[in-house]
């Protein structure tokens, strides 16, 4: 099984290539990216935090659960929402367990992209899984939440990771 790649491995700052292959091996990695997910006790895991540099994710929250791949994100509310966020990619180094801090997001977004066999996905959020999807967008892109951060909570999350 593969594991989780934590902050300053390469692939969490590389962007994600699309998906091509809608095969056996696709359907595998994703069951394999739920298993680590529900492991490591998140709601969301994107494929640069296994070492997988393409255009997927997993989530599980809000009574939401899924996968999307090849995602596209549009921002439907752009009113700035601070809440608590954490990242599996971002633990502290005594506890291992996520980082948190304030994190702003858009208030709620729409996901489109497709699923493991080809078939378009559309997800209108807000709260909670918005924030996921936006979270889970960025580390395609990659980005962290801390990169959302303001210098100083930013640099005191740094401090506690490995």
């Amino acid at each position: 099984m593969r594991e989780l790649r934590y902050v300053g491995d390469p692939v969490l700052r590389t962007p994600a290539e699309p998906v091509t292959d809608f095969d056996r091996e696709l359907r595998r990695l994703i069951d394999e990216m739920f298993s680590i997910m529900y492991q490591a006790d998140g709601v969301g895991l994107a494929g640069p935090q296994i070492g997988v540099g393409r255009r997927l994710f997993v989530y599980d929250i809000s009574n939401r659960k899924g996968h999307v791949i090849n995602p596209e994100l549009t921002i439907d509310d752009p009113e700035q929402v601070v809440e608590e966020e954490g990242c599996l990619s971002v633990p502290g180094k005594e506890t291992g367990k996520p980082l948190y801090a304030p994190t702003p997001r858009a208030a709620g977004v729409t996901l489109r992209g497709v699923d493991k066999l080809g078939r378009p996905v559309a997800v209108k959020a807000r709260g909670m899984l918005a924030r996921c999807f936006q979270h889970e967008f960025d580390h395609l892109e990659g980005t962290l939440y801390v990169d959302r951060l303001g210098k100083d909570e930013r640099r005191k999350i740094l401090l506690q990771a490995p």
